[in-house]
């Protein structure tokens, strides 16, 4: 929001002298209090003579392409020779006998252009008359140049050939205050200076309460004429659809047609960016500004019968303040009369009863409108307006008297006329919340302590009502009710008032100290298994990648899974980003398949990936969720229903690789990726987990069906591993023979143990076994068998040689292990060690047909 910093400190004068301070600290005065400006600019300075004149004669010019004056103005003594001073001037807005601002040959306006008397349209112009823009007081353009004229003409400062700099406000600095959404009422001079207040520990009085303390006239309000009753006035109906909590309006007749707002006014207007239109808009505009309450005034003569705030019909059209033509939507609120729609609420007027150079008769509207009504409205039409942006951040529904009173106080000053009785007002002022909270809360969230009162002191500088509500605790601390003010909105709970005291108190002096973690364990024991697993798959040559959540619609159709596989059974998303990539994967290999494809594709082709993310399985029949509407909040059966239709995400873990797992070079040839690489893979996650996993021969897609093997803890599936199927590689655009795993780890036990490691200092018996089995016995099984009957005394156990040969017979093969035997208590035997390895070969032989090789 742009301010002058003049306004400011004429509403936070003292008692006894004006309040002043430098624009530097006043702009570290707003920081004090957590608001950032953009900026701040002094009005550029303009030397040499810039004087006061007046008007004594205006001749029309004619024969030129525009219309152009010929004037002739007095600034006594200031061109040294009292005579009339000739000026040239195309602009219309001021008569003869107005007084104008002159800068006279010699003169340096902003932006470097000098004065001089120069020759145009035949004449000599001997000056200039001066606009606001001219004078570096508006970035926007005006209308015509500063006349003043009436009862401001009266102020003792304006003496022809005087110098003007004082009576324009020239020594001043406009601030560009950032605004955040929650604090709408900052969008006004009333709110700004709430705060400088607090952050120069001045005494704040409310300009809403005292024309004195809005910088008016102390008369202002003095003989306005008021009433319980309405009069003639509209009537006001509010449909209730339209959350519209208050409406009023006052009237005013008998005005001056084509009166113009003093100088004063429009320096205000012009300063926080706005552009003067006409007395009874800019009064509006200056109450927004002040108050921070929008404001609308209609003609009164063109409107009919009585008021009626409703949601549009929709498809009903409008045309608005700025000339375009609008069709309104249901969701619309407007205000309409007994001929039509008069305003689109909150956000901006219509043309029909727009206020003109013929208007003598002005009806002023205040309401307090829905947030987020007008805030739809406002993007639903692509109109932004002053209006807007304060009711979407939230007015106060209690300053709605007050802005009616100034303004029709202030049109009867500006323009004449008479303030008619009474107000047509409905609607009452809405409950703010009572909020429970301790004073010790600001304290202990800051990590401070801060002076006893300090809580209710601050809460009450804000405008909190607060009460005490317990005994005090041996630190003076004490339990409060707090009722927020009309103003704030934003204060909903005990955080948004434990942040007031803090900021008001300096968020600069709080410690910046590291807080001492609480004590506990760590990481819970499922973030520990997902850290081990992470650890042990890099550790062993992976290098991680982040799966996407999002799938290919196609991806098991290229695949070539069943209609009826559990996979096929996604979640579809309603609005994706890409309407191709739509379904939520209950798979990690099609993310993995894509990151491996995106990797051979810019030349890494020798590639070991592995990703650790949840996967998305539907739960409900229909693997959809319910839309409630966005107009209300669910019902207790609709969020149960939301509820239970979340889909289950287990945690997965999916390793894939292809290329060469050794690369080519002077210890010898390359050695590839094998099904058995993501088999020990594996096992390389289960001994970071903690469990014990078995391998069975199985077929599964996108698995080769005789290279796939799937993984078993205490006899459940979590997941498979193995070779991708030659079809799925083609259609993937993967290399021949990639090999790939998939886990389910929270399929995985999980059993929090702090085992303590037996270390037995006596030495090892190692003795291998050679065991002849059908071809196609799975070696796992074997050694299952091995192990069982080998008993407590078998430390370790390993495959080292697999040998075929036709004296072994028809479909045979040898298996050789090793066996590692070991007490913890003993030296242990020979004897011993080979008595457990004729157990364990028994045990293959009663299990898997196994003999032993001669």
């Amino acid at each position: 929001m742009l301010i002058s910093q003049s306004w400011l400190t004429r509403l936070l004068k003292t008692s006894t002298a004006p309040f002043t301070v430098p624009a530097e600290e006043l702009d570290a005065g707003f920081v004090r209090v957590g608001f950032e400006t953009e900026g701040y600019e002094q009005i550029e300075a303009t030397t040499g003579p810039l004087v006061f004149g007046r008007v004594e004669h205006i001749e029309e010019l004619e024969g030129f392409k525009k219309p152009i004056r010929y004037c002739d103005v007095n600034v006594a003594k200031a061109n040294g020779s009292g005579e009339l001073q000739h000026i040239i001037c195309g602009a219309r807005n001021f008569r003869e006998g107005d007084i104008v601002i002159v800068s006279l040959p010699g003169a340096v306006l902003p932006g470097g252009f000098e004065i001089s008397a120069r020759e145009t349209y035949g004449r000599t112009s001997e000056g200039m008359m001066c606009s606001a823009a001219e004078l570096g007081l508006a970035k926007v353009q005006t209308a015509g140049i500063i006349a003043i004229r009436g009862s401001e003409a009266e102020d003792p400062r304006i003496v022809l050939g005087a110098d003007a700099r004082d009576f324009l406000g020239l020594d001043d600095t406009v601030f560009d205050v950032n605004i955040t959404p929650d604090r709408g009422y900052a969008l006004s001079a009333r709110g700004l200076a709430r705060e400088l207040a607090s952050s120069f520990s001045l005494t704040f009085r409310d300009p809403a309460d005292d024309p004195a303390a809005a910088a008016l006239p102390t008369d202002l309000l003095a003989g306005l004429p008021h009433g319980t009753d309405r009069g003639d006035l509209p009537e006001i109906t509010v449909d209730e659809d339209t959350k519209c909590a208050r409406f009023g309006i006052r009237k005013v007749t008998g005005i001056t047609a084509d009166a113009e707002s003093p100088y004063w006014l429009q320096r205000e207007l012009l300063l926080c960016g706005q552009r003067p239109v006409n007395a009874a808009t800019d009064i509006t505009n200056y109450i927004m500004f002040l108050l921070g309450q929008p404001m609308h005034a209609f003609d009164a003569d063109r409107i009919t019968g009585d008021l009626h705030i409703h949601r549009a019909p929709e498809g009903q059209k409008i045309t608005t303040l700025d000339g375009v033509e609008r069709t309104l939507s249901g969701e619309d609120v407007v205000i309409s009369d007994a001929t039509g729609i008069q305003s689109m609420a909150g956000v901006m007027g219509g043309s029909t009863s727009e206020i003109s150079a013929a208007t003598t008769s002005v009806y002023f509207e205040a309401a307090h409108f829905d947030q987020i009504t007008v805030a739809r409205t406002s993007r639903r039409h692509r109109l932004s307006s002053e209006s807007s942006r304060r009711f979407e951040r939230g007015t106060d529904p209690a300053v709605i008297e007050a802005a009616l009173d100034f303004a029709v106080a202030l049109l009867t000053r500006i323009a004449g006329g008479e303030v008619e009785k009474g107000v047509s007002l409905v609607g009452s002022v809405p409950d703010m919340p009572v909020i429970d909270m301790h004073t010790s809360r600001p304290g202990k969230t800051a990590g401070m302590i801060y002076p006893t009162g300090t809580t209710v002191s601050r809460l009450t500088e804000v405008g909190c009502s607060v009460r005490e509500t317990g005994e005090r605790d041996a630190n003076g601390a004490k339990a409060i009710e707090v009722t927020p003010p009309t103003w704030r909105p934003d204060l909903t709970m005990p955080a948004d008032l434990v942040e007031e005291v803090l900021r008001l108190e300096g968020l600069d002096k709080i410690p910046s100290t590291v807080p001492t973690a609480p004590a506990g364990r760590g990481l819970s024991p499922r973030q520990r298994m997902r850290r081990s697993v992470g650890h042990a798959l890099a550790w062993s040559g992976y290098v991680e990648v982040l799966p996407s959540p999002f799938v290919p619609n196609d991806v098991f159709d290229v695949w070539g899974l069943d209609p009826d596989d559990p996979r096929r059974r996604a979640v579809r998303v309603l609005n994706p980003l890409e309407s191709d990539v739509a379904t939520i994967g209950t798979s990690l290999l099609p993310s993995m398949i894509d990151s491996l494809r995106r990797n051979i594709a810019r030349g890494q082709h020798d590639v070991a990936l592995y990703g650790v993310e949840q996967v998305t399985r539907p739960t409900g029949e229909s693997g959809t969720s319910p839309m409630p509407s966005v107009t209300a909040r669910p019902s207790e059966d609709e969020v149960s229903a939301l509820l239970s239709s979340l889909p289950e995400q287990p945690l997965s873990v999916s390793v894939i690789a292809a290329g060469n797992r050794v690369l080519q070079g002077t210890w010898g040839d390359a050695v590839p990726f094998e099904a058995s690489d993501v088999l020990d893979a594996a096992q390389t996650i289960a001994r970071a987990v903690g469990v014990d996993i078995t391998l069975r021969n199985t077929e599964y897609l996108p698995w080769h069906p005789g290279r796939c093997a799937e993984i078993l803890v205490d006899g459940a599936v979590v997941g498979h591993a193995g070779e991708l199927h030659p079809q799925v590689c083609e259609r993937a655009d993967l290399p021949k023979r990639t090999v790939a795993l998939e886990m389910n780890l929270d399929a995985l036990p999980l059993a929090e143990s702090f085992p303590r490691p037996v270390i037995s200092p006596f030495p090892a018996v190692n003795q291998d076994v050679a065991v002849v089995v059908d071809e196609t016995t799975p070696v796992a099984e074997v050694q299952a068998a091995l192990e069982d009957g080998a008993g407590d005394l078998l430390e370790h156990i390993r495959l080292f040689d697999v040998y075929h040969s036709d004296a072994l017979g028809e479909a045979k093969r040898s298996l050789t292990f090793t066996l590692r035997f070991r007490a913890t208590d003993r030296t242990l035997t020979e004897d011993e060690a080979s008595v457990a390895r004729e157990a364990a070969v028994a045990s293959a032989a009663d299990k898997v047909g196994a003999t032993l090789r001669g």
